[in-house]
């Protein structure tokens, strides 16, 4: 995971000022929070970034609010012996002292569901990140060119 972790930093380094962009509060860094443009009519979307804890404990992300969709939930893709990947709710992602946890597509990631407008690139979506330890974290989630995926078509 630490290899994917500067992977995606690295990526993000490569990218201008415009692309990518971070909040640090504190100890935490919620680095290039982004969802991948949607689908014209798409209900659902979802979302990534990297969350770097330069802290000495442990911190827990437990929800993040926002008014573009009316439900939002953190999930895991798990990959099933069948071959499948599914798509599971969790009840909070740990980033452990001195660790970057990664969310991405095909792992953990935010769910948007029931958007509550178009999203299109290059729009700027507030959103409240709820942790345990520390309480909210206002950040914007920058919407990205797509990932190809309709995530409305997929059971959540």
């Amino acid at each position: 995971m630490k290899q994917l972790a500067l992977a995606l930093l690295a990526t993000l380094s490569l990218c201008g000022a415009a692309q990518a962009h971070s909040v640090k509060k504190d100890a935490i860094e919620i680095i290039h929070p982004h969802i991948n443009e949607p689908f014209a009519g798409a209900r659902s979307a979802a979302a990534y970034m990297a969350i770097s804890n330069e802290g000495e404990t442990a911190i827990r992300l437990i929800g993040i609010d926002t008014a573009a969709a009316k439900v939002t939930s953190l999930h895991t893709t798990e990959h099933g012996s069948d071959g499948v990947a599914r798509m599971q709710p969790i009840a909070g992602i740990d980033i452990p002292a001195g660790e970057t946890v990664v969310l991405v597509p095909g792992g953990m990631h935010v769910m948007l569901m029931g958007l509550t407008a178009p999203l299109k690139e290059g729009d700027m979506v507030p959103a409240t990140f709820l942790f345990e330890q520390m309480g909210p974290v206002e950040v914007e989630f920058m919407v990205d060119p797509t990932d190809g995926v309709d995530h409305s078509k997929m059971g959540h």
